[in-house]
């Protein structure tokens, strides 16, 4: 079967580069749509090159097994139009990639540099911060306390405590965690109009789906992160920060790019995701006052809790891969450079792998969600989002005693990475 006997209808392949489809939902009935009917079909859409798209658990897991034959850094892996990769190949003598982090990188970079700091990221060594990142939690579950019983929870909490928990880990100095905000949210939030950056003039700002991507936010986080590094060369300390400035692979120091996409993945995608799922949570039990009370009777639900919000929200939505060689996959004949699409949102609700997977239970067992992606490009940060989750809602649970929301809450406009933007909830809390 060729790609032509794949096509996807229009309407579908449209919403898969929507911003608005993906804050509205309806990406959600695109996702159904395509996981009865064409699980393994090829998007046509206006200025964007075609690119397969997989929908079914099954599939995303096969193609995220097979790192030597789909690979991440060959094309861009976040969907972006003709234009815009023309622009940046141009800016990068060739490279299609404005960064450079591990998201970019195949074997054998990609194991190198993942090594650096994946230490840091393991649970063994997360035990030892855990005392630290309960005290912040505290504080971030007291500030709540101190709100009255009305708040936006998105913007006044959830926000809030990842980024904390990360600029802490990476030696960013609190007084500069709202410039780091900010910058995650024009840089994930490029096709928003609330979170983007709104200068008519930004260089690589464009007018469709995440191909928006700042080129400026990208200089503001590597001029920040530049200063901190030759500080960090001159007065190393115990903090992420130091490690990546001091990072040698193959015998020599990495590149300045290398570096500086190492300090913005860590700085953005650190705190981003891990809020996005905080927040999905809590917008769950707002509306499931049931399933807060299993969480009261039980606290032993808590891990059942985050791993449910992080299927439920699934903060990354799509990333992008490329067949290194002609191939057959699912039936269909692939060829070498073709461009695919992982909808990890759509696994997580595929029917064939979740019972009811439009339901939202703390208790859900097995759950075996995508969210963290599989293989090689597993989340480096996954222990340290998953235990900062499990002790907020360890410090906040047992005080909250009813939620409810207060106004219509409003998710950002992103194909690549979104999530909650705006919760307004009413709550008591003991």
């Amino acid at each position: 079967m060729t790609a032509a006997d794949h096509r996807i209808p229009q309407e579908h392949a449209d919403t898969l580069a929507t911003p608005t489809d993906y804050a509205s939902g309806k990406v959600y009935e695109t996702y159904r749509w395509l996981r009865n009917n064409e699980p393994f079909g090829v998007a046509k859409i206006e200025g964007i090159d075609p690119f397969w798209v997989a929908t079914r658990h099954a599939d995303i897991l096969e193609i995220s097994r097979q790192n030597d034959l789909f690979h991440s850094g060959d094309r861009s892996p976040t969907l972006t139009t003709q234009v815009m990769d023309k622009k940046v190949r141009e800016m990068m003598g060739g490279s299609p990639h404005l960064l450079r982090t591990l998201v970019q990188m195949d074997a054998p970079d990609h194991p190198k540099y993942r090594a650096l700091t994946q230490g840091w990221f393991m649970p063994q060594n997360l035990r030892g911060l855990e005392e630290r990142i309960r005290r912040i939690a505290r504080a971030a579950v007291d500030r709540m306390a101190a709100l009255g019983g009305e708040c936006d929870f998105v913007n006044e909490v959830a926000l809030h405590y990842p980024l904390h928990v990360i600029m802490t880990i990476l030696g960013v100095p609190e007084e500069d965690e709202p410039r780091m905000l900010k910058l995650t949210q024009e840089l994930f939030g490029a096709s928003d109009p609330e979170l983007g950056r709104q200068a008519d003039d930004a260089p690589l700002k464009l007018g469709r789906g995440e191909q928006e991507m700042d080129f400026g936010v990208i200089v503001d986080f590597s001029n920040y992160f530049r200063a901190l590094s030759e500080e960090r060369r001159r007065n190393p300390t115990d903090d992420l920060a130091t490690v990546i400035a001091n990072s040698v692979v193959d015998g020599q120091p990495i590149s300045d790019l290398e570096a500086m996409s190492y300090y913005i993945i860590v700085a953005a995608a650190g705190h981003d995701t891990t809020s996005s799922s905080v927040g999905g949570a809590m917008w769950a039990l707002a509306e499931r006052p049931k399933e807060l009370a299993k969480l009261r009777a039980d606290p032993s639900l808590i891990p059942g809790l985050v791993d449910e919000s992080i299927r439920w929200t699934t903060p990354v939505k799509t990333f992008m891969r490329t067949a290194t060689a002609d191939t057959e996959f699912a039936g269909r004949q692939l060829r070498k450079n073709d461009w695919i699409m992982l909808c990890y949102a759509s696994g997580n609700r595929d029917e064939a792998v979740f019972e009811a997977p439009e339901d939202f239970r703390v208790d859900r067992k097995p759950n075996k969600h995508l969210a963290f992606g599989y293989g090689a490009h597993l989340c480096l940060g996954q222990h340290l989002a998953k235990m900062e989750m499990r002790i907020l809602w360890e410090e906040l649970i047992p005080r909250l005693k009813s939620v409810e929301l207060a106004g219509e809450p409003k998710m950002s406009e992103a194909v690549f990475v979104n999530g909650p933007k705006r919760l307004p909830i009413r709550f008591t809390l003991a």
